[in-house]
């Protein structure tokens, strides 16, 4: 990437923007955070700049408790105004972070950039929305656009989740789960600054949605372990019954006890993501970080 480069981002507090800034100008990159929420966005963001990392959004709010029509105000309307406005100016390249949400909420199957999607909720809905109204719109000669949809993304920082089972390590409470054998996807923080560095950074990348996950997929078990071996702390897994376990999450859902059928669903679901396509364009075997090694970054982070 040319040293003279500037990158607008969007969302650039969040964690993922955050982390995005650091990286770049550790690169030497100039960067320019914008504010979408303000008014007069348009009249500060500099035509001039090589790309647009586009971030800002209405994250997935896990208890249901949102409005469903600020996730179209904010993932739908506010990426078409940005999109409206890439088009117009003299910037090359339009990163969009949607979300593998925006295909489908729960897959057996492993997801890849070919299934049709499917989503479910208001958030995945506004994500795909906003997607096809790109997708749709005619890109002018020397213009790259990529869409960008990203596993769970983890990393120093960015708790979430994951937190949840490390308090659970860290406390000595055995895990009970241990008879649901499943597989799940995650994005290490390091191998999302990596990949969008080199698509901006280089020509030959074309433009289209890219998904992107770890190379490696990791059960809810293995991650309890990974959790034990990083912390130093002896875990105790359980291979309770299934049908005692599904019994216990449906009176869960009665007596609004910890474990309910939902919850247990999310600990115990298969979601696997491809990430066979963004690194064939890269002409990469390997993403730099292992699923094993970002894991372990974050929990270390946790101390």
């Amino acid at each position: 990437m040319k040293k003279k480069s500037n990158i607008i981002i969007t969302g650039v507090t969040g964690f993922v923007g955050s982390n995005l800034f650091e990286y770049f100008l550790d690169a030497n990159i100039e960067i320019t955070a914008s504010n979408l929420r303000n008014l007069n966005w348009k009249s500060e963001i500099n035509t001039e700049a090589s790309a647009i990392i586009h971030l800002a959004g209405k994250a997935h709010d896990l208890k249901n408790s949102s409005n469903p029509e600020e996730y179209f105000k904010i993932n739908t309307k506010l990426t078409q105004e940005l999109f409206d406005f890439f088009l117009a100016s003299n910037c090359r390249d339009f990163i969009f972070f949607s979300s593998v949400k925006a295909v489908t909420d729960k897959s057996e199957a492993v997801v890849s950039e070919e299934i049709v999607p499917t989503p479910k909720t208001a958030y995945g809905q506004s994500k795909q929305l906003a997607e096809q109204y790109i997708l749709n719109k005619t890109l002018p000669k020397g213009k790259r656009v990529f869409i960008i949809r990203p596993s769970m993304i983890h990393g120093p920082g960015n708790k979430g989740n994951l937190n949840l089972l490390y308090q659970l390590v860290r406390k000595g409470i055995p895990w009970p789960l241990g008879a649901f054998q499943n597989q799940r996807s995650f994005c290490s923080i390091d191998n999302v600054c990596y990949v969008i560095h080199q698509i901006l950074g280089r020509e030959d990348i074309p433009s289209g949605v890219y998904n992107l996950a770890d190379d490696e997929t990791v059960s809810t078990n293995e991650l309890i372990e990974i959790i034990g071996a990083t912390t130093n702390k002896k875990v105790r897994i359980l291979s309770i019954s299934k049908k005692i376990i599904n019994t216990i999450a449906t009176i869960g859902d009665v007596f609004h006890l910890p474990l309910n059928t939902e919850r247990l669903d999310k600990l115990t679901e298969n979601f696997v993501v491809s990430n066979t396509k963004i690194k064939a364009a890269l002409g990469i075997e390997k993403l730099p970080v292992s699923a094993k090694e970002g894991l372990t970054k974050t929990i270390k982070s946790f101390n």
